[in-house]
């Protein structure tokens, strides 16, 4: 049962970044006016390598490979991107604060069951 578990949660957490992931560059635009409208710098650079990085890492999860270095990597990600786009402390020109603090929240649900997928599988297996 413990395996099935692990399956379908590493799934469910690719999942969540495979879809955001591709469309980083299907709605290019839409990110860009968002970041752009936290006053981020490098927009191109950074939304490019974010959506390579969800869809890599993503893949990986799917595939049950470098699972400690892609949670770890996306839980870093997460951490980026709650402080520099759901940033509800600070007032931007039509963006809802408390849907930011609601975005900021369930980030930090999705940054835990991230680092228990990699202390998961950083545990070793158990013989019987």
């Amino acid at each position: 049962m413990q395996s099935i578990l692990i399956h379908v949660g590493r799934s469910l957490l690719a999942l969540y970044f495979l879809l955001p992931g591709i469309s980083k560059f299907t709605s290019w635009d839409m990110h860009v006016t968002l970041m752009e409208t936290h006053n981020m710098s490098m927009v191109p650079v950074l939304l490019a390598l974010a959506g390579v990085t969800q869809i890599g890492a993503s893949l990986c999860l799917f595939l049950n490979k470098q699972v400690v270095v892609c949670a770890l990597g996306l839980a870093v990600m997460i951490m980026l991107i709650n402080f520099n786009l759901h940033d509800f402390w600070n007032t931007y020109q039509g963006v809802d604060e408390k849907h930011e603090l609601q975005n900021f929240v369930k980030n930090l649900g999705i940054l835990a069951g991230l680092l228990l997928l990699a202390a998961h599988a950083m545990t070793p297996a158990k013989e019987s």
